[in-house]
């Protein structure tokens, strides 16, 4: 017997002796856990609980919860950590490919390739880039009222749950009004003052930015609606007027874009908007 068949056989015994002081591999079970998160008051013996759930009905904000010493009891942190997760995802999340392909828009991008640039260089997001701004020139409709823009900004989140209500709304108000649209465009990685380029490539009188805001802890599903009357290099940003909060818990989609139509609407007529138009229509 030769050296190799030695160690072979000697290499075949030690496996032996493992497996039988070794324990058998359990088979893995994938246990899921589910955790219900809903307004309860957790204060101790509160003196008039009936108020303190009459008050959380009315709020997002964090009362009526208890404490251990000095710390939230672990309900309530957990609470406080799937609002904080649900405001990352917001964030950091793209708008899905799926939910952009139901909404049949052209899709352009921003000069900031990634998250980490859009929030590090705020100018990435206020330019289009080449590509898109080429293709923009060739594509979208020229001289309309109306330009709309649907960006993802701080929240895919408020994007993916309001859009799907609030852009037919907001369409459906201008075409009754008379008031033409041009072709809406999701952009993505963008900030509301990319409006002023797409404004200038389509010539036209109003640009409006459905756009995802910088989402809180009470609600990560919100959006905001920024529009300017005819932007140029002198633009400054209380030439915008702004409608905010606009989610189920704020301002519902479809009322806000029935909303939106009637002050575009007075916006055109006034040839004005931001500061101007408040103090036009006051």
């Amino acid at each position: 017997m030769n050296i190799e068949e030695i160690v072979a056989k000697v290499m075949k015994e030690l496996e032996k002796q493992q497996e039988k002081i070794l324990p058998k591999k359990v088979e893995e079970k994938i246990i899921e856990v589910t955790y219900e998160k809903r307004k309860e008051v957790t204060v101790d013996n509160p003196s008039n609980n009936e108020s303190i759930m009459k008050a959380q009905a009315l709020t997002p904000a964090r009362i009526g919860i208890g404490h251990t010493g000095t710390r939230m009891k672990t309900k309530n942190y957990l609470d406080f950590r799937i609002d904080h997760a649900a405001a990352q995802d917001a964030v950091f999340k793209s708008v899905p490919k799926e939910f952009l392909k139901e909404l049949n828009l052209p899709v352009l991008n921003s000069k900031a390739t990634s998250m980490e640039q859009y929030l590090m260089n705020l100018e990435s997001g206020r330019k289009l880039s080449e590509q898109s701004a080429t293709w923009a020139k060739e594509n979208l409709p020229k001289k309309k009222q109306v330009q709309i823009i649907i960006s993802d900004g701080l929240s895919s989140t408020g994007i993916e749950a309001n859009i799907g209500d609030l852009l037919p709304a907001l369409m459906q108000g201008l075409t009754i009004k008379n008031i033409s649209v041009g072709q809406p465009v999701y952009i993505e990685n963008s900030r509301v003052w990319i409006q002023d380029e797409i404004a200038k490539i389509v010539d036209c009188d109003i640009v409006i930015s459905l756009i995802g805001e910088r989402p809180g802890l009470a609600t990560s599903k919100s959006i905001s609606a920024y529009f300017i009357y005819r932007p140029n290099e002198k633009t400054v940003e209380a030439d915008r007027t702004v409608i905010s909060n606009i989610h189920d818990g704020g301002i519902p989609p479809v009322e806000a874009g029935a909303y939106l139509a009637d002050v575009i609407e007075k916006a055109l007529q006034s040839k004005a908007s931001g500061v101007k138009l408040a103090q036009i229509t006051q």
